[in-house]
Formats: structure tokens, C-alpha cells, sequence
């Protein structure tokens, strides 16, 4: 039963559409060829990540020793990588979740891509850790598993351990979430599904979903639980990843605004890349009708407002870093000291991106640009990115000891180990592009005759 919804609100689907030309549209991709976009971006894609894995097994041949690390910075490029991806990580959760709990209908459009994408960032994420380690095979010691040494236990008190925590809930819960959601979508596909190996694999993966009132019903009961439990989660991962940096003493570390301003960079660096990855989706997929000026300003807004608060926190730490009158204060990641030094260029890079850029997006005009809303996001994404780099970097590069003062220069393994997480990303969602519905048509056809262009205009 659609319920009504005021004229004055723009359409969430554009076109003379029926629940029939959803199905269409939406499995289109998976049914026909590729366009020769995909292609492109693909190859591009696969050519990146295999450098990532040259990269990678260079690094696990021969030792961390590859990397850029000096004594004074130990953690570096890899562990921005880490909090980067698992930030990104987290806007499909709160799409899905949060706006679910709070009913939101322009969600409808975006979830099924976001959720996808919470869970090939975090399997990037998972990497870094991983190979930090030196030893990945011993890498299963960090799990609190009865083992082959007796008393040998994990250090609950290890940041590495809450990380692995932290990751491996949200990747579980994130996946049941997503599958959960994708039920009806392959039941459709099977229905429709012309090739008998094919209806055989959608089949499988559909459960025996009939698409009966109670099937329904429990499907909206387990979104309903699902969403509660991954609420939380928002909260959660990225609070635990601050602590990695706020439990130390480390000037510039040791801070207690890190939690809630984690997770307000890492919403803000997640819509950033739901969009990049959706203004890009909707030409390749052709989904015009689905993914909407309503979708790219709402998520614009919410960039806004975690943009606010991230730069709220920047001031924070700048200002009490400068009123504390410490020497060592001066040489945190917000601090005149930072702005003048010389990792000036990273400072400004973070500024400029996260905090002089975004505020363009107050003028509707450009708010509704889907090229300057593509722009944005591959802007702040750069400035998240610099972000954790300073954090890390600029603030171990300084100690209290001026003798231990030093620089740090990323190798050509550091930069491949990274580009290569990029193109394995894009692997992973090109492919899923080509083979899971990209918008829920469930969902979207929920809300057609409440938000669709022609259904309104014949309400009107």
C-alpha cells in the first residue's frame, strides 16, 4: 500500500515507469553485455590491483623493511590506508540502517550499492593490518583461539586486537545485512533467468524465496533487527579504530575528541565515496531514473553536516593545542607548527579538502551538479585520506626528543600496495555491477506509486 506523498516533493523516480520497466532496468546489467565503459574501467582496475599483488608478495617475501618505516615512524602509510578504508566503509551502514529506522525513502535508490561497498572496503581495510603484521602466517595468533602454546593468550590490551574485533562484526553483520536485502532481487532474477545453469546459481542463492505474505513479513522483521544491530556498529568501529591513536601518550594522540570525530569523518569520507561510485554507476548501469537529483543532493547534505563537525573538531584541537601553551603541541597535526613545517603541503591538502571545498556545497545549484557533486567526492576523499596521514605521520614524525625528529617517505611498495587496493575494490564492484541487482527493485517498486514522476503527476 503506497501512502501519499506530498506534490511539492520532487520524484524518487524519474520516467513513465511500471513495475515491469524496473525489472527491466534493473536487470539489465546482469542480463545483457557489457558496455564497453565497464570495460574500460575494469581492465583499468585489474591492472592496478595486480600491481597491488606484486606489491604485496614483494613485501611479504622480503619484509616489512620495503616499506618507508624508520624507528621514530613505525606506523605510516599503511595504517592511513587502514582507518581510510574503514571509513569509507561505513556510510552503507548508516544508509541502510539508520535511514531505515528513521523511514527515509531516498535511501530505496542507494542501499543495495552502499551496503556492497561497506563490505569491499572493509575486506580492503583487513588487508593492512594483515601485512603489517610481517608474519601473516602467523596472523590467526591475534584471535582469542585455544592454541598449540599452551598459555599463550592475546593481549586484550593490544589496539590490534580491538581492530580485528572491530572488523571482523562489522564485515559479518554488514554481510548478513546485505545478502538479507539481495533475497527478492535474486528471486527475480531466477524467475527470469532464460539459461538453466543460471536459474540453477540464482536459485541457490534466493533461498526458495516465493515472495509470499510471509515471507515478506519476516523479511521486513529481519531488516528491522538487522538495522538495530548495525546502528550500533556505526558507532562502534570507528570508535574503537580512534583508540588506537587516543589511548597512547603521544602529543597530538592523546586526545578525547578522537572517537566522535572518527565517526564523523568516516560518515562524511563514506558518502563522499557513495557518490563517486554512484554518479559513475548510474551512466555505466544506465540508471538515470533510479538515482535521482533528490539521492545526490540528500547525500550532499549529510556531507555537509559531518563535514560541520569534522571541521568543528579540527578548530578544537587547533585551538586548545595553542591555548595549552605546550612546547610539544606546537608539533601536532593541527598546530601552527604543522602549518609551517614541513609537512606543510599535507596540512593545507587536509584544509583545503575537507574544510574550504565542501562549504560550496551550500548553493543548491551546485549541491544538484552531479559533475561538481563528483568532483567534491574525489576531493574529499583526498582530504580524508590526508587527514589520517597527518594524524599518523606528522605527529610521530615529531617527539619530544629533537634528536629523534624525522621524515618519512613512502617506497614505491607503499604507493603499489595502496593503488592496488584501489583497483581490488573496483574489481569487486565492477563484478557485482555484473551480477547482483545494483538498486533494491523490491524496494524501489514499494515506492512507486508514492514517489514515481508519472504516478505523482496523475495524483496532481
Amino acid at each position: 500500500m503506497a501512502h501519499y506523498e506530498a506534490p511539492i516533493r520532487e520524484p524518487l523516480i524519474l520516467g513513465d515507469k511500471t513495475y515491469h520497466d524496473i525489472s527491466n532496468d534493473i536487470a539489465a546489467p546482469i542480463e545483457g553485455k557489457a558496455n564497453k565503459w565497464w570495460w574500460g574501467v575494469f581492465t583499468l582496475a585489474l591492472i592496478c590491483f595486480l600491481w597491488g599483488v606484486g606489491a604485496i608478495i614483494y613485501t611479504i617475501g622480503t619484509g616489512i623493511g620495503v616499506w618507508g618505516l624508520n624507528n621514530r615512524i613505525n606506523w605510516a602509510w599503511d595504517i592511513t590506508n587502514f582507518v581510510w578504508w574503514v571509513g569509507i566503509g561505513h556510510a552503507g551502514t548508516l544508509i541502510s540502517a539508520v535511514l531505515l529506522l528513521f523511514r527515509q525513502k531516498w535511501r530505496m535508490g542507494i542501499n543495495r550499492s552502499a551496503e556492497a561497498m561497506t563490505i569491499f572496503a572493509v575486506v580492503q581495510a583487513g588487508l593492512f593490518p594483515l601485512i603489517h603484521m610481517g608474519r601473516i602466517w602467523n596472523g590467526y595468533w591475534v584471535m582469542p583461539i585455544p592454541n598449540q602454546f599452551g598459555s599463550l593468550w592475546t593481549n586484550f590490551n593490544s589496539p590490534l586486537l580491538w581492530d580485528v574485533f572491530a572488523i571482523s562484526t562489522y564485515l559479518s553483520v554488514s554481510l548478513v545485512f546485505w545478502y538479507t536485502g539481495l533475497l527478492p532481487d535474486f528471486a527475480m532474477i531466477r524467475d527470469r533467468a532464460t539459461k538453466p545453469f543460471q536459474k540453477k546459481i540464482y536459485s541457490l542463492l534466493s533461498f526458495g524465496w516465493t515472495g509470499r505474505a510471509k515471507d515478506w513479513q519476516r523479511f521486513e522483521e529481519v531488516s528491522l533487527v538487522l538495522a538495530g544491530l548495525a546502528t550500533p556498529l556505526v558507532l562502534s568501529v570507528h570508535t574503537i579504530v580512534s583508540f588506537d591513536f587516543a589511548t597512547s601518550v603521544i602529543p597530538g594522540w592523546h586526545s578525547t575528541v578522537y572517537p566522535p570525530y572518527f565517526v564523523a569523518g568516516a560518515v562524511f569520507s563514506g558518502f563522499a565515496m557513495v557518490q563517486t561510485l554512484l554518479i559513475v554507476m548510474r551512466k555505466v548501469s544506465n540508471l538515470e531514473a533510479y538515482i535521482t537529483r533528490v539521492h545526490i543532493e540528500n547525500m550532499n547534505k549529510v556531507i555537509l553536516v559531518t563535514g560541520g563537525i569534522v571541521m568543528v573538531a579540527y578548530l578544537s584541537e587547533f585551538f586548545v593545542g595553542w591555548y595549552s601553551g605546550s612546547l610539544y603541541e606546537d608539533f601536532t597535526y593541527l598546530s601552527i607548527g604543522a602549518a609551517t613545517g614541513p609537512y606543510w603541503w599535507a596540512f593545507w591538502a587536509l584544509i583545503l579538502c575537507n574544510g574550504v571545498f565542501p562549504q560550496l556545497l551550500w548553493f543548491k545549484k551546485l549541491r544538484t551538479s552531479y559533475t561538481v557533486s563528483f568532483i567534491m567526492s574525489i576531493i574529499i576523499n583526498i582530504g580524508m585520506w590526508f587527514e589520517r596521514f597527518d594524524i599518523i605521520v606528522i605527529n610521530l614524525s615529531r617527539g619530544h626528543l629533537p634528536s629523534s625528529w624525522t621524515m618519512f617517505e613512502p617506497t614505491f611498495v607503499d604507493i603499489g600496495i595502496y593503488v592496488g587496493t584501489i583497483g581490488f575494490f573496483f574489481v569487486l564492484f565492477l563484478l557485482y555491477a555484473r551480477t547482483f541487482p545494483v538498486v533494491a527493485q523490491a524496494e524501489v517498486k514499494s515506492i512507486l506509486k508514492s514517489s514515481g514522476e508519472n504516478y505523482k503527476k496523475h495524483h496532481h
